[in-house]
């Protein structure tokens, strides 16, 4: 098209909305390039120059409709890109520059996605159509303005509305958050207060935990102390009775002197592990730390115990420290006395089969296993015998009686020694108990 006088901007706008409708824009896109493309004929036309304006489709990549205004006189680019300055946001890109042909605008708007293919037939519809068009007058176009304006009018008043209900209904929403902030507030502070309450009240209880657990400690201190002289004493004089250099015992009295020698130890060997364990508790045991050489301890543990299994029916085997675990930094009278420990209550609960200690290295910690063929322990109990004074219900030993305080004794010499005491049993298939301890001081 040719754009030479002011009533040409009225069909150039008409035509650029026509353009726009057949390529596929929506409404408002058309309304939109239109007002552009009579916004840039005017200014155009204030230079005193005609110009001509090509629409061009471009349907390959994205689909877009390129218009070009371009007059014949250059060296105005720079004033007409100053009043175009509004224009540019009317369509997607607006470039003003100056060639050979003149002073050029361009001006760009992207298709919908929804719109179909430009395809070179369809291509040659949309020009027959155009060819077809008839502009109208510059009161018909001004009518078409004056309706789309009416159009935008009610369509700015619609969304005025719907902006003025949200922002009702946000205020809405404002006062029930600030509502439930508050009512949130209120009872987190009272949560707080109650925690702070329940802390105070278990800082008391646990000053009365502590407080009962010292006196346990001394009672059982004290009366172990007190009771260790008496039952001594009895044992003396039972053995001073069964001296063959007595004067004779007739055999029931042979029999209740033995009785009483019998019932004297066990109660000596209660008294004594009462007294460990108060230690223990009491947290007076301090380890002596030091480096111990595993052979003279197994050899020693072998020595000392290998009287009391006794019975042909148990193998009682000490394994040799491999050379890798020879030696560990410990203390050697607690570690001594914890694998002693569990040796004799695997000896008291195994009737045949073996007792054995083995010790490996794991990473940077080193394990002592005490494992046996005994009669085994139901899972739900592994926790339960290392309380003080339990026993596994129907176990019988088969020499000697327990306590029930030496498990609870060693795992926690264990603990003092910076390790761990885990059992690994069941019924009819034996147990394994395992020390582990850090190789180096904790």
């Amino acid at each position: 098209m040719r754009l030479r006088v002011e009533q040409d901007v009225f069909v150039v706008r008409q035509m650029g909305r026509e353009v726009a409708r057949a390529v596929g824009m929506e409404q408002q896109d058309q309304t939109r390039l239109a007002t552009a493309l009579s916004e840039v004929g005017r200014v155009m036309l204030t230079f005193g120059h005609g110009a001509d304006v090509t629409f061009e489709a471009v349907p390959s990549g994205v689909p877009t409709l390129r218009v070009k205004v371009v007059n014949s006189h250059p060296g105005d680019a720079a004033e007409v890109r100053m009043q175009l300055g509004q224009v540019g946001r009317l369509v997607d890109t607006l470039e003003v520059s100056d060639d050979e042909a003149g002073t050029v605008v361009g001006m760009a708007r992207r298709l919908p996605a929804s719109v179909p293919r430009l395809t070179p037939e369809r291509m040659d519809d949309i020009r027959a159509g155009l060819a077809q068009h008839v502009p109208g007058t510059p009161l018909d176009e001004l009518s078409v303005q004056n309706q789309q304006l009416i159009a935008a009018l009610d369509e700015v008043r619609a969304q005025r509305d719907d902006l003025s209900r949200l922002n009702a209904e946000l205020e809405e929403t404002n006062r029930g958050v600030m509502a439930l902030y508050n009512q949130l507030s209120q009872e987190l502070e009272e949560t707080n207060r109650g925690v702070v309450a329940l802390y105070a009240e278990l800082d008391e209880k646990s000053e009365q935990l502590r407080t009962v657990s010292e006196a346990k400690s001394r009672f059982l201190a004290n009366v172990s102390h007190e009771l260790r002289a008496p039952v001594t004493a009895v044992i003396g004089l039972a053995r001073l009775l069964g001296d063959p250099a007595s004067e004779p015992l007739g055999d029931e009295q042979r029999r209740q002197v033995d009785l009483i020698s019998s019932s004297a130890n066990d109660l000596l060997t209660l008294v004594n592990d009462l007294l460990d364990l108060a230690k223990a508790e009491a947290g007076r045991i301090e380890p002596e730390w030091s480096e111990v050489d595993l052979r003279a301890v197994f050899g020693q543990l072998r020595g000392t115990l290998r009287p009391l299994a006794t019975r042909p029916e148990v193998d009682f085997m000490v394994e040799e420290p491999s050379p890798l675990s020879l030696s560990l930094y410990t203390d050697e009278v607690l570690l001594a006395r914890v694998l002693r420990n569990l040796l004799t209550n695997a000896i008291k609960f195994t009737a045949e089969g073996e007792v054995r200690l083995a010790v490996r290295t794991v990473d940077d910690d080193i394990e002592f296993t005490v494992s046996d063929t005994g009669t085994g322990i139901p899972a739900e109990l592994h926790e339960r015998i290392f309380e003080e004074f339990y026993q596994v219900p129907r176990s019988r030993a088969i020499t000697g009686k327990g306590t029930g305080l030496g498990l609870p004794y060693a795992r926690r010499l264990v603990g003092i020694l910076g390790g761990g005491l885990r059992v690994d049993s069941e019924p009819g298939r034996g147990s394994t108990f395992t020390v582990r301890l850090p190789l180096t001081r904790p």
